[in-house]
């Protein structure tokens, strides 16, 4: 049983296209999420690979396409939506939402199917920022369809992914009736949105109010967001606006990778060709998102924006800083602090070093001084109190994607194992397991992915 209770569905009908999976000939389950059907209060005996797959509507879902626009690669697309995704409903105040479910009325010419890699790469990786504390969407489930998709390496198994989010309210949800001026659309979609995410926001009287309310809210969580992603070496490969939460979760699993050896400007995205989502940047990339939605709502209060959301904005870097900086042991952050953890990252960067080997080692080498070692460590010491924590804080493992690599293909050869080991080592980061082998490694030159693809 799926205990649905629907609201998105209520909302007008220019908010979506009503949309039936599409059919697949041989749905076979690859994973399950039990602790998390659990607390959702999913209770389900059989039939999970019809149902993951859509060939098995549940009672009480209604599936639906959402229509949203975006500015990808900072270009306007008015209208984008759910091309190959489409929501159940809602559980419990959460989204239950399929990728990979069929060709849908923004589609785009697509066949609006995945191929199971991306599948089984969203599955790890999504679960994996749950459990360094990162908000995120959750993988529910992976269901392998039968069939092969076209892609660009050739024939590959299709998969379809069901996911759990607080909502899909994207930026791109509001640029899509700000497009049109929508005005009315815009206002049923605050409202919605507040009730949804901020329902302390509902007391504000006007829409003017409301406006600025969301926008200092997502503005804040979405600082916090980037400064985590910062701290675990996370690359998200396409933060265009339809991929930018209005609830500050991390959503949309496409080319993203954890960084192995550190750069300030890594890409690994094959279709950021100019470098516009890479590490470094995702700070200013995010700042520039959210002045879209800014623009969403200049209808409601001019183009004249509180000094006090330019000051949330401004101190994203700063944000970036103390999340670096609290990695190094440096708990009481202080402006001049930024020069020792930028030279630092300089280090990294000049030697080639493994982003998340480097920060883990930190808590051991505060306490072993080499006359050959560079001046750095010696700045650092003699800032940093303590480094009791830094094992809580710096993760040893992560889904790296060489490792995330091989569990796809060892899937593509029918070996389940490999990707359910990997599942289970990254679903506690922390603390080192004698019997997880060499999950915690950086990977040799030669087996460094260097390319992520996004799988449409």
């Amino acid at each position: 049983m799926i205990p649905f209770k629907n609201t998105y569905s209520k909302l007008p009908s220019q908010f979506y296209q009503r949309v039936m999976p599409a059919k697949y000939p041989a749905p076979k389950l690859i994973a399950y999420n039990e602790e998390l059907a659990n607390e959702l209060g999913i209770s389900i005996s059989e039939n999970h690979a019809e149902i993951f797959s859509g060939q098995v509507i549940p009672e009480g879902a209604e599936p639906l396409a959402m229509a949203y626009a975006g500015f990808q690669f900072g270009h306007p697309v008015p209208e984008l939506g759910d091309g190959r995704a489409l929501l159940l409903g809602e559980v419990n105040g959460f989204d239950l939402h399929f990728k990979g479910s069929g060709r849908t009325p923004f589609s785009r010419r697509g066949d609006g199917k995945s191929a199971l890699g991306p599948v089984i790469r969203e599955y790890i990786v999504s679960e994996a920022m749950n459990a360094l504390g990162i908000p995120t969407t959750r993988a529910l489930a992976a269901v392998a369809t039968g069939e092969e998709v076209l892609r660009q390496f050739g024939q590959e198994p299709g998969g379809v992914f069901t996911r759990v989010a607080s909502s899909h309210i994207r930026v791109g949800t509001f640029q899509y009736f700000a497009f049109k001026q929508d005005l009315k659309s815009l206002e049923i979609l605050l409202d919605y949105t507040i009730s949804r995410h901020y329902p302390h926001l509902l007391k504000l009287e006007t829409t003017k109010e409301k406006a600025l309310g969301l926008l200092r809210e997502v503005s804040d969580r979405q600082g916090d967001l980037i400064a985590q992603w910062s701290g675990v070496g996370f690359i998200h490969g396409v933060m265009n606006t339809d991929n930018c939460h209005v609830g500050g979760i991390t959503i949309d699993y496409g080319p993203c990778a954890f960084m192995d050896e550190f750069k300030f400007n890594k890409v690994f995205s094959s279709i950021d060709e100019r470098g516009r989502y890479s590490f470094f940047n995702q700070v200013p990339v995010i700042q520039w998102n959210i002045m879209r939605l800014a623009d969403c709502f200049v209808p409601f209060f001019g183009e004249e924006l509180p000094e006090d959301i330019y000051q949330i904005l401004n101190s994203f870097p700063e944000r970036r800083m103390k999340a670096f900086a609290k990695k190094m042991g440096i708990t009481d952050y202080e402006a001049q602090d930024e020069k020792l953890v930028m030279e630092y990252l300089a280090y990294l960067e000049k030697n080639e070093l493994d982003f998340t080997d480097s920060f883990r080692a930190l808590a051991r080498k505060h306490g072993e001084k080499d006359s050959s070692e560079h001046p750095i460590f010696t700045q650092w010491r003699e800032r940093v109190k303590s480094v009791d924590q830094l094992d809580q804080i710096n993760p040893l493992y992560i889904p790296r994607n060489h490792l995330v690599q091989k569990a796809i293909e060892t899937v593509y050869q029918g070996d389940l194992s490999f990707f359910k080991m990997l599942h289970v080592v990254l679903k506690d980061p922390f603390k080192y397991h004698p019997d997880y082998g060499d999950f915690f490694k950086a990977p040799q030159k030669s087996e460094r992915i260097t390319r992520t693809f996004c799988g449409t």
